[in-house]
């Protein structure tokens, strides 16, 4: 009847099976839109929430690809009268969205440069073989780069330079666990750490920064790694410490490991001019965001480098039209709109009262109350979200939360890097994960060591430190 089989039932049931948790969503989301608003609310504002509560339930069960869910977010925030075409077109595409699309672009540039042989020669000439030294190494050089390229591309620099080592010392997987854990580790949890350290280091720090911008508030690139590059440095010595501790590897020198890969980088091409022009593009693209992003925007910045990488012929646009994630270009742009439309409507700071509400006894009777509910909320979500999405969903609200925008800003951001727990929560860490050489348990292992260390720290530092500085 009406052309359907039986084979058309069973495909239809197989679907409703597999999209079990979309219907689910779906279902919520009409029963959300039948109930009254919410006293205090207003209807737009209510119903930005309940696109918030259904996206995040996607996101979480993922029935449907991430950059569905973008498309969903975008087109419901017009069918259900949170603003106008144009409106919604207007909030997801600015200097934020232009600044991931370069910066993912860069990256593509970058890996295509081959300087990974350099790197792995740059770690061991500064820290010999000995194991503990070389982990501190790793850590740092993570840190010190994902600051400026973006956790993802340091992962994806520095893995095969932590493989070849492990391999070149053991072939035997079982007897380098331990080695193979607290390397891994130290490239994901360095590029963490790391990622905080200025606006470039990721996505979720040019979204507050853009939120910072709707506050009628402003943080260059250079006062934003005055604020934060000292919990970076801090950091690294103590996560490499907890690291050793966690994961005890099986030698104490890698004699062996050091001296093959030092024969393998010295068998591959020297640096060549064309590299250095590679650099210095680079370095031309940093300068940028330091003393001109103010005035240009780092998204501006950041696509004027790839311009110059495909000038100069370092870089094909098959190469980045291939390699560049557009599907993660589209989400970030959904949940920066996201964002700026539950500021707009009201939803913020209303859920802000709601948090006070709920916390208000805490927060007045316990000093740091506030930064430490703020970084708890943002790290759990971190762990469950990504960190982009954290931050556009969070900013907001936690903006509300007090009189010092900039200080609840900041810590939003940093807090949302806490991606320790598990093998999704980061994309370093789904990179590292990828290997094979470590486990989900072993995120667990250590993430919640080096989360509750990173927690601490950010609370005292920032109720310390930039009290001084201030």
């Amino acid at each position: 009847m009406l052309g359907f089989s039986r084979s058309s039932l069973t495909n239809f049931l197989f679907w409703v099976t597999q999209k079990k948790w979309f219907l689910i969503t779906i279902v919520v989301g009409i029963i959300l839109v039948l109930l009254p608003t919410p006293s205090g609310l207003t209807l737009e504002g209510y119903r930005i929430i309940i696109i918030v509560i259904t996206a995040l339930m996607m996101i979480i069960t993922e029935p449907i690809p991430l950059p569905a869910v973008a498309i969903y977010i975008l087109v419901f925030e017009v069918i259900l009268g949170i603003n106008d075409a144009d409106g919604i077109a207007h909030s997801f595409m600015n200097d934020a969205v232009f600044f991931i699309m370069g910066s993912l672009m860069l990256s593509v540039a970058i890996i295509k440069q081959g300087w990974d042989k350099q790197i792995a020669l740059g770690i061991i000439t500064l820290t010999g073989n000995k194991t503990k030294n070389i982990v501190f190494g790793f850590t740092a050089i993570s840190a010190i780069l994902s600051s400026f390229i973006g956790e993802h591309t340091v992962a994806a620099i520095m893995l095969p330079i932590g493989m070849t080592l492990i391999r070149f010392t053991s072939e035997d997987k079982d007897r380098v666990k331990g080695l193979s854990a607290v390397l891994l580790f130290s490239i994901a949890y360095g590029a963490l750490i790391g990622s905080i350290g200025t606006p470039s280091g990721g996505g979720r720090n040019v979204i507050m920064m853009s939120y910072f911008h709707d506050f009628g508030l402003s943080i260059s690139y250079l006062e934003w790694m005055i604020k934060v590059y000292p919990l970076v440095i801090v950091q690294i010595p103590i996560i490499s410490w907890v690291l050793l501790k966690s994961f005890v590897p099986e030698y104490d020198h890698l004699d062996t490991g050091v001296r093959k890969l030092i024969v393998q980088v010295a068998k591959s091409p020297n640096m060549t001019g064309r590299n250095t022009v590679a650099a210095f593009i680079f370095l031309l693209v940093f300068l940028g965001w330091v003393f001109l992003s103010e005035t240009y925007g780092l998204g501006t910045i950041a696509l004027f480098g790839v311009f110059l990488y495909l000038v100069a012929g370092f870089v094909k646009w098959e190469d980045l039209s291939k390699n560049t994630h557009w599907g993660v270009i589209l989400l970030f742009g959904a949940t920066i709109s996201l964002g700026s439309n539950i500021n707009d409507t009201g939803a913020a700071l209303w859920l802000a009262n709601q948090v006070v509400n709920l916390f208000g006894t805490i927060m007045n009777s316990f000093p740091f109350a506030v930064d430490t509910i703020i970084i708890v909320m943002t790290t759990t979500m971190a762990n469950v979200l990504s960190s982009s999405a954290t931050v556009a969903v969070l900013g907001p609200i936690t903006l509300n939360l007090g009189e010092n925008a900039m200080h609840l800003g900041l810590v939003t951001a940093i807090a949302s890097a806490f991606g320790y727990f598990t093998a999704v929560a980061a994309p370093a860490c789904t990179i590292v994960y990828s290997s094979g050489l470590v486990g989900a348990k072993d995120f667990l292992k250590v993430g919640w060591r080096v989360g509750l260390i990173s927690m601490i720290l950010l609370v005292l530092y920032a109720n310390t430190y930039w009290l001084i500085i201030n």
